[in-house]
């Protein structure tokens, strides 16, 4: 009997927003490929992340291993639409001071203790 050879797609889906997920998990490829380039084997994968399948897990390794420049440029552009979009909430939001919010602390718990007296 001969071995049956399909061709499968990565399990790989894109959502409404653009990100790549794996199999039917919320997981990002982001998520995977960072892990795995940083020693996690992919059992260890599934188990972090109980949504993932092992096989899936396996199928999206070999799929980067197999287009390493494709997927890496998109991590890339993702890295890049993450900085621009941290730079400019910060831009939006001012920081505040460790002072400052001692004090909005200290004024949450003083009207707190004046309620429920």
């Amino acid at each position: 009997m001969p071995l049956a050879l399909p061709v499968e797609s990565p399990p790989l889906r894109e959502d409404a927003s653009g990100t790549i997920r794996v199999g039917h998990s919320r997981v990002t490829l982001d998520v995977v490929i960072n892990q795995y380039n940083n020693g996690m084997a992919p059992e260890d994968l599934v188990r972090a992340y109980d949504t993932l399948d092992l096989a899936d897990v396996h199928a999206v390794i070999a799929y980067y291993l197999r287009h390493h420049q494709d997927v890496e440029h998109y991590l890339a552009e993702r890295s890049e639409t993450a900085a621009k979009l941290q730079e400019k909430i910060e831009a939006e939001q001012p920081r505040i001071s460790r002072g400052e919010l001692l004090a909005r602390r200290a004024v949450l718990e003083a009207e707190n203790a004046s309620a429920g007296e």
